[in-house]
């Protein structure tokens, strides 16, 4: 019984030291731990010294008890920085702080620097006009608040960004933006011994960027970033860049779908509003589009097609169902190239886009194949069907000799017909009337009537093709003439102008 009695005794006399030892490490200042900490531990020796045959694991745990109960062992470090100065440095910075007053109140305006590292730009958007980016944001400012001796720096957890004062800036073209938190927020707050505050996070925003698509794809894009204050005007706040055009990093190794970055600069400005001047930091960055993709996804396509509608015309014109169907095809495969292209553009825009420019080109040579074959064909049953007529007048003419009449034909080229009949006329040089009585024209009416005769056989001979045949053999040279010249037009304007 007095075994356990004095087990008893020893657990008392522990768990009351332990909570005794906690309210003080609640009240007592970082500083005086080490001093406590003797006092504690040569408490409980004592203890233990008066329980005498106390096991040596009751001891043991009194030793543990004592050291979480805020207790610390004697010359512990955290970095750079022990125990003894680095709590008390924080706890002096905190005291007295107001992070709702900036630096320098009433004393002129904080100059805060910025630099910019471009992570990514993950998309761009021609028919919403903007893109995304990831970027890491660094400002640093000085808040004389904030001095402590020594030329070392503190990092201090992000989460403590809530005890100090930090710019209010935000990207005024920015649609939508959110700061990363895996797997906490991705803040940076380092404090330096003259009060320097560097303030870093890591944000993904889409944000606008208007864009010219006259020349597209061949078109050239400048961006922009633009960071302002959204309350602090510039009496309050005034911003600069850290390094100049060396303060972003991360566009010259960055790697685009469709673009390549081709150069970019930094410059400040300021922002003018209803309810002040306010600073603003602007990094303009100009995006080449690499025409290599729709070269070979819509330049040579089109231009095949081109080609191919050429074809028909060594195909021979009786062959009215291989050339239709030549014609027809490349007219709907054009059309549904055009409407492919245009997928990933604006529906509706006041820009004529080159890539537009050029596919009209060609589905108006393709269209004009086949409206070339239109017109052989028609040509050809034309001339057929007027030496079928000359054919049956001449015919009915000669068997009309005998009887010393000529006969009267209606036909639709009735200019033909009496250009014949005016021959044979003119080579008897008389009529013959309803008697039978032969008439002699005067000279002179034989001469007006020949002249106008003429004039109106000129006049058709213009819409009247000799050869139809040769419609075929003089488009098989012009349509790739007039197709090379076009080309080369079309790409010295949109590569050099």
């Amino acid at each position: 019984m007095d075994r356990r009695e004095r087990k008893r005794q020893c657990a008392l006399a522990t768990g009351t030291l332990a909570l005794r030892n906690t309210d003080r490490g609640r009240t007592e200042r970082r500083d005086q731990t080490s001093t406590s900490q003797g006092l504690r531990n040569s408490t409980g020796a004592a203890v233990c010294s008066r329980t005498m045959r106390i096991p040596v694991l009751a001891c043991v745990t009194l030793s543990l008890a004592l050291t979480r109960s805020g207790g610390v062992i004697p010359g512990a470090q955290y970095g750079d920085w022990s125990d003894s100065e680095l709590q008390p440095t924080i706890q002096k910075l905190m005291k007295g702080y107001n992070r709702y007053l900036r630096p320098n109140f009433n004393a002129g305006p904080v100059e805060i620097g910025m630099s910019l590292d471009i992570a990514s730009i993950d998309a761009i958007s021609e028919i919403n006009m903007d893109y995304t980016a990831t970027i890491f944001l660094r400002q640093r400012w000085r808040d004389s608040r904030l001095v402590f001796p020594g030329n070392e720096s503190v990092s201090v957890d992000g989460r403590l960004v809530s005890l100090l004062w930090i710019p209010d800036t935000f990207i005024p073209d920015s649609k939508r933006s959110f700061l990363h938190d895996v797997t906490v927020e991705n803040r940076l707050i380092r404090i330096f011994s003259n009060g320097t505050v560097l303030y870093a996070l890591r944000i993904t925003a889409t944000i606008a960027c208007n864009m010219d698509l006259t020349k597209y794809p061949m078109d050239r894009q400048v961006c922009t970033l633009q960071l302002e204050s959204w309350g602090y005007n510039l009496q309050d706040v005034v911003f600069y860049w850290t390094r100049g055009n060396d303060s972003v990093k991360g566009l010259d190794t960055l790697r685009l779908a469709q673009y390549s970055v081709e150069s970019y600069y930094t410059s400040v400005s300021q922002a003018v509003y209803e309810t002040g001047l306010y600073p603003k930091l602007v990094l303009h960055f100009a995006l080449r589009r690499n025409v290599l993709f729709f070269i070979l996804e819509t330049y040579v396509p089109s231009t095949l097609l081109v080609v191919l509608s050429w074809v028909s015309f060594w195909i021979s014109q009786s062959s009215v169902p291989a050339r239709t169907c030549i014609g027809v095809t490349t007219v709907l495969t054009m059309t549904t190239l055009m409407m492919g292209a245009r997928t990933s553009l604006p529906n509706a825009n006041c820009f004529i886009k080159a890539i537009d420019v050029y596919l009209g080109i060609c589905f108006t040579f393709i269209f004009g194949a086949l409206l070339e074959y239109a017109i052989a064909h028609f040509c050809t049953m034309q001339h057929q069907t007027i030496g079928d007529v000359q054919r049956d007048l001449q015919k009915e003419f000669d068997e009309s000799n005998g009887n010393g009449t000529i006969p009267m034909v209606t036909t639709t080229h009735s200019s033909q017909l009496m250009d014949v009949g005016s021959t044979q006329q003119e080579t008897t040089g008389q009529l013959s009337t309803s008697e039978g009585e032969p008439v002699v024209r005067p000279p002179g009416k034989r001469c007006a009537l020949a002249s106008v005769k003429d004039v109106s056989r000129r006049a058709v001979a213009v819409f009247i093709v000799e050869n139809p045949h040769n419609i075929d053999r003089h488009a098989r040279t012009v349509f790739p003439m007039t197709f090379f010249i076009v080309n080369v037009l079309y790409w010295l304007y949109y590569l050099f102008l």
